[in-house]
């Protein structure tokens, strides 16, 4: 069955090829109509896909099939790659095209499966694939079906786009390169865990050891501007910061992190409380513990919580329960001061 999508006429009006005799004329009597959707040819689904640091530079090639919508649009095509099951919602873009394919090289294929997905390297893990078509704001995206692979990236040095933050509890000083938060995914979007010893702390934020290029929030109202006013925290503890520079927003959230789950004496009911090492920065607890499955929480909260999608040792929010095999006594530390979150857990 054919989806058909409507558009409103000034949408038609950028679409719609040789039916313009002037900019603002046109036929509007050819029907956009979505005859077909894109389809992957290459890789094909289900391959099994290696890569090695020695072919960094090999070429990876991404084809399909076109789009048809019942005229001649000007599509542009995105192909997108995420975690096999996770609905695409942190998919990577490895690139776009206008035509029916798209080369990219081994290296950046793999960046975005190691440090963009954070799958583990030198192991098989199970992704998905899929081609997005765009061919104006006022239409639907589009998207072929999705495709399976089995790809093992391998182990690569990441070094993090990273954003300072100096204030009053590190002296103001720009260039200590302890006291920053970090872009994941290095689309501009920082996060990172911070201890500030006092109350009221004062913070801004420097792109670089210096203060050349500074934000801070006028008004406090959460739109941070260039050389603006020193952002204020409340109680002191850990807090969450949040920068996005694409559209100059911030926010920050005092947290305090607990373990919870089926394998912890009051179950999935409610927190057992973690204790905050300054020295050594990180959360961590010592206490028995039955067989069963764990997760990480703040502020007593499913708001803000940490699980293992892919048991790799690295946390994701909303992840996966993590497994505890057997009973017995554990320590169990949290690790929110690099761009990755990790944990580890110790049977004493």
């Amino acid at each position: 069955m054919n989806t058909k999508l409507f558009l409103p006429m000034t949408a038609l009006l950028l679409l719609f090829v040789g039916g313009c005799e002037k900019q603002g004329e046109f036929d509007p009597s050819p029907a956009l109509r979505l005859r077909a959707r894109p389809v992957i040819t290459a890789p094909t689904s289900g391959s099994n896909i290696v890569l090695r640091e020695s072919q960094a530079s090999n070429s990876f090639t991404v084809s399909w099939t076109p789009a048809d919508f019942n005229f001649r649009a000007a599509a542009t095509y995105a192909v997108e790659i995420d975690r096999a099951g996770n609905k695409f919602k942190d998919a990577v873009v490895l690139g776009t095209s206008t035509g029916t394919s798209l080369t990219t090289t081994v290296e950046k294929l793999n960046t975005a499966l190691f440090s963009a997905l954070g799958l583990p390297g030198e192991e098989a893990s199970n992704v998905e694939m899929r081609v997005a078509v765009t061919i104006h704001p006022n239409v639907d995206v589009v998207y072929s079906d999705p495709i399976a692979l089995r790809v093992t990236p391998y182990t690569i040095v990441i070094v993090y786009p990273q954003l300072q933050v100096p204030g009053s509890y590190q002296g103001w000083n720009p260039a200590d390169n302890t006291t920053v938060i970090y872009s994941a995914k290095s689309n501009n979007r920082y996060e990172g865990y911070i201890y500030f010893k006092d109350d009221n702390t004062e913070y801004k934020y420097t792109v670089g050891p210096s203060w050349a290029e500074n934000y801070g929030d006028n008004g406090g109202d959460g739109t941070l501007e260039r050389d603006g006013a020193n952002i204020k925290a409340g109680p002191a503890g850990v807090y969450r910061l949040r920068v996005n520079l694409n559209d100059k927003t911030h926010d920050n959230l005092r947290t305090v992190w607990g373990l919870i789950g089926s394998a912890t004496p009051n179950g999935w009911n409610s927190d057992q409380d973690m204790t905050y090492d300054v020295a050594a920065n990180k959360w961590t607890i010592t206490l028995n513990l039955v067989a069963g499955e764990i997760k990480f929480r703040a502020n007593d909260s499913w708001d803000v919580n940490l699980g293992d999608d892919g048991l790799n040792k690295s946390l994701e929010y909303n992840g996966a329960n993590i497994p505890i095999a057997s009973p017995g006594n554990y320590t169990i530390d949290l690790f929110l001061n690099k761009a990755i979150y990790t944990y580890t857990i110790k049977k004493n």
